[in-house]
């Protein structure tokens, strides 16, 4: 496969690149525009890698109103909406919204995809049905599989055992939710068996941390303890940390120092946790994002994710993950032009990171062929306009193809 007139993020030519058993085998800065025979003609518009959705339950996506709707908006009655739901799981049911919803995340140039699977359902009907998936998936999605004891480890029967029994059945990631365990000693307990669980079993760690409005709620510091003292640093993910928002600033100092060391990383889901966060504020209501921009400035990996598709928690979405780029950047005072600069940083680079496979993502010599066209010539023009996906390749394979939007008639304002 051959590409040709493509630019490539922070490079200011355009490129050619070239295509062999599915991986680039070269690619060449032009000095001019050209007009040869190929395979793709990006036309001056931006090539980089594919966007990654880092955070997101697909066993509840499309699930929205059934069986009934989270009328008060908050997490908790989300949670109560879906424990109602998840007694109607069959293996088909859980399998066809999967299909469904991830055809939208292609369909936005998605291609890799890290997914949280409850693991409090005695008879874990969606992990069974999402596992085999990963390799039905595996030509058009690489699919990691977080365990995520959705009504808590300690706080459920038998949570450790189903916790355990999910790594058996082919989980890759240990999850958990300390903030919603009975007791704060029973969230501190849980986040050091998960990180031992982790450990013995050779997984990845990625918590729902501190996801609620409680600036007294704080196992993110017991999370990155964890993660320096047993050295899993970047192996764990904390995503959330909403209370961080709630956190007074001295607190704050204290705990960025432990975060740097531990060297974990953040996930935040910007639309999803505008919503459900401050629902107990009168005026000023919170915003409820955790504090991306002086995560990111400290120099710690911080992702953009989009959580849910219709489902008991969020009744929107779509897939777009520049979506949650532009929610991030207004609310968390993004707005300055270094940051437009960089910030495809939130749903490409830094997700590889926290899904650990930065090894083998990007758009470099010997890597997979995996890349993305947008509407676009840099990361700020992308993010101005929202950028269409033009095209998605994966290891030279065209998974989409959209052709610009096309004016076909526009009125011409008169001089004034």
């Amino acid at each position: 496969m051959k590409i040709i007139n493509a630019r490539l993020r922070h490079q200011p030519s355009l490129f050619t690149l070239e295509c062999e058993e599915g991986r680039f085998s070269q690619i060449t800065a032009q000095d001019t525009t050209l007009n040869s025979p190929c395979d793709i003609d990006a036309k001056g518009q931006l090539l980089c890698a594919p966007f990654v959705e880092p955070h997101i339950h697909l066993d509840a996506v499309l699930t929205a109103g059934e069986p009934r709707w989270n009328n008060s908006g908050t997490l908790f009655e989300g949670i109560e909406c879906w424990a109602l739901r998840k007694e109607s799981l069959t293996i088909d049911d859980v399998q066809q919204r999967v299909y469904r919803a991830v055809q939208l995340l292609i369909g936005q140039g998605v291609q890799h995809i890290r997914t949280h699977v409850d693991v409090t359902d005695p008879q874990l009907t969606a992990l069974k049905a999402i596992v085999p998936l990963k390799s039905v998936l595996a030509p058009y999605i690489d699919l990691q599989i977080v365990a995520f004891p959705q009504e808590g480890i300690l706080s459920f029967p038998n949570g450790k055992a189903l916790m355990q029994q999910a790594l058996e059945i082919g989980a890759d990631v240990v999850g958990g939710i300390p903030h919603f365990e009975f007791t704060r000693e029973y969230g501190v307990e849980s986040m050091r068996w998960v990180m031992e669980l982790a450990q013995t079993q050779g997984k990845l760690v990625d918590v729902h941390c501190d996801e609620i409005d409680d600036g007294n709620s704080r196992f993110l510091e017991v999370l990155a303890t964890a993660a320096l003292e047993t050295g899993m640093g970047d192996r764990v993910t904390a995503s959330h940390t909403v209370a961080m928002h709630s956190y007074n600033n001295a607190y704050c100092s204290k705990l960025f120092r432990l975060l740097k060391m531990s060297g974990i990383n953040f996930v935040s889901c910007p639309t999803e946790n505008t919503h459900l966060q401050g629902r107990f504020d009168s005026f000023p209501k919170r915003r409820g994002i955790t504090r991306v921009k002086e995560l990111r400035d400290a120099g710690m990996n911080v992702a953009l994710a989009q959580d849910s598709i219709q489902d008991p928690w969020y009744s929107l979405g779509n897939g777009k993950l520049l979506r949650q780029v532009d929610f991030a950047l207004h609310a968390c005072h993004m707005m300055g032009y270094d940051d437009f600069k960089t910030a495809l940083d939130f749903i490409t680079d830094n997700g590889a990171k926290v899904m650990h496979m930065a090894d083998r993502y990007g758009i470099e010599v010997g890597k997979p062929a995996n890349f993305i066209i947008l509407d676009g010539i840099d990361d700020v023009s992308v993010i101005q306009k929202q950028g269409d996906v033009l095209w998605s390749v994966r290891e030279e394979k065209v998974l989409l193809e959209r052709q610009p939007a096309m004016i076909k008639q526009q009125v011409t304002l008169a001089t004034i």
